[in-house]
């Protein structure tokens, strides 16, 4: 399949490629794809524009393969100031792999002065991916370019990057900013491990997102920390920027364990 997109529309169905692939499974998609996709599904459902996407909770509940997928959308709770969706993504058997939230509010018109730009540098500043990827196109190499201005995939500890995607999410569509918003932000437990690749995996069965304000731009900056000690469940989270200033933050719990 031609490499022009995460996913390629197929009438109601969408065909995932080689571009979402993820780092534990190379029939398995990473949490990033999946999550633009649903942010997708959200912004198009019934659109506001008086509402803005507040929050999204995925819950990732199996690995999501490359391949064939329906996504399926609806509100729960309409409403002027409040409103609830959710949406879910199931493989060719019908099987749910992902379930999501997303709650839309209305902005506020009071608060403090815009947002100060982040405390770090910029991506032009940064460390090139230092991925290894035996080869394959995924997610982490192809589907986005990162760059690093604390930290290093291959360096245990908290990290920060920024991340670019190179393709668009849907084939022949435009990106959204909160799709870039929604595929970065399930980067926290890979760019900030406090565990080695090589002895252990931690994947992330859950993804929330809080969205501040839409970002500005092509880049979108993680600052991220793991949490793990023994007998508990790992947490990682994530402060996200653009070059602008803070966008929201985004929060993951891990299943950590030797290969």
């Amino acid at each position: 399949m031609s490499l022009e997109a995460v996913f390629v529309r197929n009438g109601e169905r969408f065909t995932a490629t080689d571009l979402g692939r993820g780092p534990w499974n190379p029939n398995a998609l990473h949490g990033g794809a999946p999550a633009a996709l649903l942010m997708h599904a959200f912004e198009t459902c019934e659109p506001n524009p008086d509402l803005r996407i507040a929050r999204v909770t995925y819950e990732l509940v199996r690995p999501v393969p490359v391949g064939a997928l329906s996504v399926a959308v609806r509100v729960t709770r309409p409403g002027r100031r409040v409103m609830l969706l959710e949406a879910t993504i199931e493989d060719e058997g019908g099987t749910e792999v992902v379930r999501a939230r997303a709650l839309r509010i209305r902005p506020s018109e009071v608060g403090a002065a815009a947002a100060q730009p982040p405390p770090f540098p910029g991506p032009e500043d940064g460390a090139f991916n230092d991925f290894e990827n035996a080869g394959l196109a995924m997610f982490a190499t192809h589907g986005l370019e990162i760059r690093f201005v604390e930290g290093a995939f291959r360096r245990p500890g908290p990290a920060t990057a920024w991340l670019r995607l190179r393709y668009p999410i849907i084939a022949g569509e435009p990106i959204t900013q909160l799709e870039r918003l929604a595929a970065a932000g399930d980067f926290g437990n890979g760019i900030a491990s406090v565990v080695s690749w090589e002895e252990h995996v931690f994947i992330n069965a859950d993804l929330t997102l809080y969205v501040e304000r839409e970002p500005r731009g092509e880049w979108v900056a993680l600052q991220s920390e793991t949490r793990l000690e023994a007998g508990s469940v790992g947490i990682v989270e994530s402060v996200l920027w653009d070059r602008d200033g803070r966008i929201g933050r985004a929060t993951q719990a891990l299943l950590v364990a030797r290969r």
